[in-house]
Order: C-alpha cells, then sequence, then structure tokens
C-alpha cells in the first residue's frame, strides 16, 4: 500500500521534480540540497521513499517535502506514478536521488522549452560521470566522488564554468522533463517493468509512438551522477528479464531503438526522422525476431 503526503507551500514552482529513493539517505540529502541551492526557480520536490528504514521517512516528515511512501520497495515504475499524482505543476521532471544537480540547470531547461513553442518534447540534462560506462551522451570520466562522503563539490562547481557539450540526441535517462500531459497521454512509467530496468526506453518508445521527435539532451544542463547506487542492490537476471519484455512488447530490443530511433549521443539538429531500413536495420531486426520466437 502506497500513502500519500503533501504540504501547503506558497510558492509557484516551476518544475515537479519527481525522486525515487531507497535507502539512500545520504545521496537524498545532497540531491535535495542542490535543488535548493543550485536551482534559478523555485521547484515541487515530491519523493517516493522506498522502505525508508535509514531514517529517510523521518528526515522526509521533517523537511515536509511532498512524498508517497511504501513501507517496501515498489520499485521505480510505481514510486514514479505515485509521485506524479501530488504534481502541481505542467513539468513533470525525473531525477534520481544520486544526483547533484549544478548550478542554473533548471534555466537551461527552461531556455530549451521555450524555444520549442510547443508541449511534443523530451528533454534531458546532460550527466557528468566518474567512469564512461559507454552511454555516448555524458560527460565522462570526471571523477568527483563516488559518494557523498568523498564529493568533491568544490571541483564539480569549478569545472561546470569550463566543461562543455554539445545538445544531443536520445533524451532517455534522468535527469528528464517531460510536460504532464504527454506524461498522462502515454499513461507514466509502464509497471511491467518493475522495478524498473528497461521503463526508460520503454516509456521513450510510448513518447515516439504518441508523435514526439524531439528526443534532446541540453549540454549546458548538467547534473553529477554519482552512478548506479540503487540498481547495484538488484539483481542480473532482472535484467535480462527486462530487457527481453521489452524485445517482446516493442519487437525490436532497446539498444536497437536507441541506435536506430533515438540516435543516441548523436549531436541533435532537430526532430528526429523515421530510421531508414538499412541492411544493418534489416538485420537487427531479424535478430530481435529470431530472439522473440526462442524466448516467447
Amino acid at each position: 500500500m502506497i500513502s500519500y503526503t503533501s504540504y501547503d507551500n506558497d510558492t509557484a514552482p516551476l518544475f515537479s521534480i519527481l525522486i525515487p529513493s531507497w535507502n539512500n539517505l545520504e545521496y537524498l540529502k545532497l540531491c535535495v540540497e542542490s535543488i535548493r541551492k543550485n536551482s534559478r526557480y523555485p521547484h515541487q520536490i515530491i519523493l517516493h521513499v522506498n522502505e525508508g528504514s535509514d531514517g529517510t521517512l523521518g528526515w522526509v516528515q521533517e523537511q515536509q517535502i511532498d512524498h508517497t511512501f511504501s513501507n517496501k520497495n515498489v520499485g521505480v515504475c510505481y514510486a514514479l506514478n505515485a509521485a506524479r499524482s501530488l504534481a502541481k505543476t505542467d513539468y513533470i521532471a525525473y531525477l534520481n536521488d544520486d544526483m547533484y544537480v549544478c548550478p542554473d540547470w533548471d534555466h537551461y531547461l527552461l531556455e530549451e522549452i521555450r524555444a520549442l513553442g510547443h508541449d511534443y518534447f523530451f528533454l534531458s540534462s546532460t550527466a557528468i560521470e566518474p567512469k564512461d560506462v559507454g552511454k555516448g551522451c555524458a560527460l565522462a570520466p570526471f571523477d568527483f566522488g563516488r559518494s557523498p562522503a568523498d564529493f568533491n563539490e568544490k571541483g564539480l562547481l569549478e569545472a561546470c564554468k569550463t566543461l562543455q557539450y554539445n545538445d544531443w540526441n536520445g533524451a532517455s535517462w534522468p535527469p528528464n522533463i517531460v510536460h504532464r500531459r504527454l506524461w498522462d497521454l502515454i499513461g507514466g512509467y509502464s509497471t511491467e517493468f518493475s522495478p524498473g530496468f528497461y521503463s526508460d526506453p520503454d516509456f521513450s518508445m510510448k513518447l515516439w509512438h504518441a508523435g514526439v521527435r524531439i528526443f534532446k539532451g541540453v549540454g549546458s544542463s548538467k547534473v553529477y551522477h554519482f552512478l548506479e547506487v540503487s540498481t547495484n542492490k538488484l539483481k542480473k537476471k532482472a535484467v535480462k528479464r527486462a530487457n527481453l519484455l521489452f524485445t517482446q512488447k516493442w519487437g525490436i530490443s532497446a539498444r536497437m531503438f536507441n541506435h536506430y530511433y533515438l540516435r543516441m549521443g548523436i549531436p541533435c539538429t532537430g526532430p528526429l526522422a523515421e530510421p531508414g531500413r538499412t541492411a544493418g536495420f534489416k538485420g537487427r531486426q531479424f535478430i530481435c525476431d529470431l530472439k522473440r520466437r526462442l524466448f516467447f
């Protein structure tokens, strides 16, 4: 069962920021602190507390932060959908609790939203990460710490003044932002992917089918990502299951979707076009069809 708590607040928030957290209190404190001090505009922070056995729930109540709560880990899909129900703004942002937002991260996203002039977009900030995990759309490796205990905040803030990255295609992972109408149109995050592996590309695929063609990473909006603090707690076989589930649901793999549809990591020059049916595309499609037959 999930409980819902919101507090009266006189501010007029710009974004509703959803943050699922699973017993990561020290990371969560740093994340919330960074939003409060590095954002140019006021925002509504909405947390989902999974278990909260490390003191998270008490801290959230003490801070009077809007939140939802489950006494067991329900995963990010249920957590995000529950937290969204408390959102008061038009723009729904999703942030991991192991992220630290850099100065004016929100300002650069808002500039892009205003420049687009419509709601059919999916935008992401650009992550600064301590190691290169092959995403092709992150500033890495730039190691400013692997935990709050050894976090080099001063070094990060100095580096942010000079670190540059082009706008890129393929917004999918958090931190991201979408208009609430689109979120509701596609039904939020698909709970069949619980606890959450491959729910990000699934959300993007649903947006694609709804007609979204702007999947843009904003190079000037930056966050520091400590990397996979919660996902490391879960078993690898859950990742394999979710990968196969995505292929069963959509007929192609998440990797194929990222490469041929989202063009992930390639410099962004405008709306994405439908993928060309090249020999490479057809070959990948054949492999995906074969996996669907073998495993399902």
